[in-house]
């Protein structure tokens, strides 16, 4: 049984967030929202806008889908020769957002991405549909291509090449986690009254909470 997104928005609104009700973790904190959405059934519950910094100090911002978190950081996959994956070469600090509207909630992240091991790509890449595994061999993401028909032509190409067994990672592509260093959650509120709390990693590496204003 499917729970009504706006009784649900409603309800979250009108309950706002306390510090007292926060996880004093926000990785918990963060598991608990997450685990609300998929109640609400929400579409995507999992796509976050990255952002990063070329090196001349031009952000950039674009959707991919969070595929793991843990204490550790949240985990998206890319190809390594991607702009984005360029920036986060010469500029690994990065933000993440996830903006969950039909709730009125969002959560935002600053930290630190740095790219996971070889084998725990290996282990999610095998877990993906096969298009979409030869599609990451067909893609020079981030590059200019002539036309649509090239792109199609590459995968029918590669489609044949793999058509006998496991398609192999490619050595181009893998995952990043996002080490956090601060985060933030925003819940929607009438008036534009808003509750905001960002958790900010201590030297220590326990958190500290503190209220914002709206």
């Amino acid at each position: 049984m499917k729970t009504d997104v706006s009784q649900l928005r409603q309800q979250y609104m009108a309950e706002g967030l306390s510090r007292d009700a926060l996880d004093p973790d926000p990785v918990r904190q963060f598991a608990q929202w997450y685990e609300q959405l998929h109640q609400a059934d929400i579409f995507e519950p999992s796509a976050m806008t990255v952002a990063t910094v070329s090196p001349d100090g031009q952000p950039y911002l674009r959707t991919v889908l969070l595929k793991l978190f843990d204490e550790s950081g949240f985990v998206f996959y890319t190809n390594y020769g991607s702009r984005k994956a360029k920036h986060i070469e010469t500029n690994p600090r990065v933000g993440l957002l996830f903006a969950w509207v039909p709730l009125a909630r969002q959560v935002k992240i600053t930290g630190i991405a740095e790219k996971v091991p070889t084998a725990e790509s290996l282990k999610y890449f095998a877990t993906r549909p096969r298009g979409s595994q030869i599609g990451a061999w067909a893609s020079a993401q981030s590059e200019i291509v002539s036309s649509r028909s090239m792109l199609e032509a590459k995968f029918e190409e590669l489609k044949q090449k793999f058509s006998q067994g496991e398609v192999p990672l490619p050595e181009f592509w893998g995952g990043y986690r996002v080490v956090p260093q601060s985060i933030e959650f925003w819940q929607g509120r009438d008036n534009r009254l808003h509750d905001r709390f960002i958790y900010t990693r201590k030297e220590s590496g326990d958190w500290q909470i503190a209220r914002l204003a709206p």
